[in-house]
Order: C-alpha cells, then structure tokens, then sequence
C-alpha cells in the first residue's frame, strides 16, 4: 500500500531507537531531524503525512516547535508528541508559549504554587498536539497509537471502494475493475492508480510518486516509475486517455 511517511524531530534518538525500529518494520517510512530548520526544509521538499516532536531539538523546545507549526502552512498536520514521561514536568516555560497554556488554580497557598507546574504531556496536548507517547511506555502500545493516528490521516474513502469513471479500485479486496471487467495489476500499480484517483488534476512529480510508492530510502532511478506507468496504461486499455504525462516533470491523472 501507499507508504506513510513519517518525521521525527528530537536531540537525540537513544531512548527512542527501539521505537523507531519498531516503526520501521511495520512498513513506514521514518527520517530524523535534530533541528527546526532541517524540519522546516523537510516539509517543504518532501511529503510528510505525520510529524513526531520530542521535547527538545538542538536548538529549539519541543512545544515552541509545535505552537510554530499550528500557526503554519502545516498547521493540520497530525502531531505526535514524544516526552520522558506522563509526569515530565516543563522545567522552564519559553516565553514563546506561556500565553498558551492554561493553568487551574486551586484555593491554598500551596495548590496555587503547584498549579505553576505543568506536564510536557498536557502542555503537548493544550497546544494541539493529536497523541502523545512516552520513553518508558509498550512498544506495543505506543505503536497501536500510531498507527490509530494514521488511519485518521488515510482518506475515508480508502477503505471502500474508489471509483472514477469506468476505473474502479477496491481497498478491501485489492482488485481493479475497468467498465466493470476486472485487470490483473502488481502491488506497485495498484498503488500507483490508487494515488492517480486520490490526486485528480494534480501533476505528480516523478520524484513524488517514488517517495509515495517505494519510499524514502529507494535509491534507483525515477524511470522506474515511467516502466510501471508504461505497464499500467497498457492493463488500462483506453481508460489510460486519463493519464497524461507533463514533460520533464511527471503526470498528471485528469478525469
């Protein structure tokens, strides 16, 4: 299917490596970062689906780096924090944030001082944040969030059945139909058409199609994929008329 593509930014990856292993052999694509200005770059260049902040980069907070994105181009990006613990208490609040955060006072002296005191977790979430994982938590269990968080990036449509004209794509059983006669097509073509419907009168760039559909780390040469497009149209039969090639930049799928 489709590769989600993930970015995770944090100073350091030691506490998370068994994680992010984890993530990487259930089939997503992951890159690291340690600084916001790498975040930023990654985000314009390539297509990010989900985002996971630690609570702190080299040079920046964790929650600075989030509120920055909130008010951003990304600002619906889905989120994942990632903090020490469910207790990490925000040592120093930057200034960047502290109107941001709510605090509830209580009625004695000594309530008030603590509700000065807030959680990376709450803090994370107050400023919208959509989960939040911990160091010492299941991997298991911090995965299952994960992955809830991705099926809520995943099209609704995704899990029935796609239908675009005579093309008709079904999630659930991975088959394609054309005029309502069924074609044979590869993992690597479904997943290709499956982006072409899902991006009508969008041009998609080669160098955009092999992220999505072989991933980050896929070193080889981007006719690869001018070879599946070229076997596709072939299966399509004159439904192929709706992919059109840009020159020197990719395709273009125009219903």
């Amino acid at each position: 299917m489709v590769k989600i593509n993930i970015l995770f930014a944090s100073k350091d990856f030691i506490k998370t490596s068994l994680l992010i292993e984890m993530i990487k052999r259930n089939g997503y694509n992951l890159i690291t970062v340690t600084k916001y200005n790498d975040v930023l770059s990654i985000l314009e260049d390539r297509n990010i689906d989900l985002l996971m902040i630690s609570q702190e980069l080299e040079d920046i907070n964790g929650l600075v780096l989030l509120k920055n994105i909130r008010n951003s181009k990304y600002k619906d990006l889905p989120v994942i924090a990632v903090v020490e613990s469910s207790t990490a208490i925000v040592e120093n609040i930057p200034r960047e944030i502290s109107s941001d955060l709510f605090f509830s006072y209580g009625s004695t002296p000594k309530s008030r001082q603590e509700s000065n005191l807030i959680t990376y977790k709450l803090a994370f979430f107050q400023l919208g944040a959509d989960e939040c994982l911990f160091y010492d938590q299941d991997l298991h269990e911090s995965l299952a969030r994960i992955k809830a968080v991705v099926r809520r990036i995943i099209p609704k449509h995704s899990q029935e059945v796609i239908k675009v004209n005579e093309i008709e794509l079904d999630m659930a059983s991975y088959t394609v139909k054309v005029a309502g006669k069924e074609i044979k097509v590869t993992a690597k073509e479904f997943d290709l058409l499956y982006v072409f419907l899902s991006s009508p009168n969008r041009v998609l760039s080669r160098p955009y199609l092999l992220e999505r559909i072989w991933g980050f780390n896929y070193f080889g040469s981007p006719r690869t994929v001018d070879v599946h497009i070229r076997r596709l149209r072939a299966k399509l039969g004159k439904a192929a008329k709706y992919i059109h090639t840009v020159s020197c930049v990719g395709y273009k799928f125009i219903p």
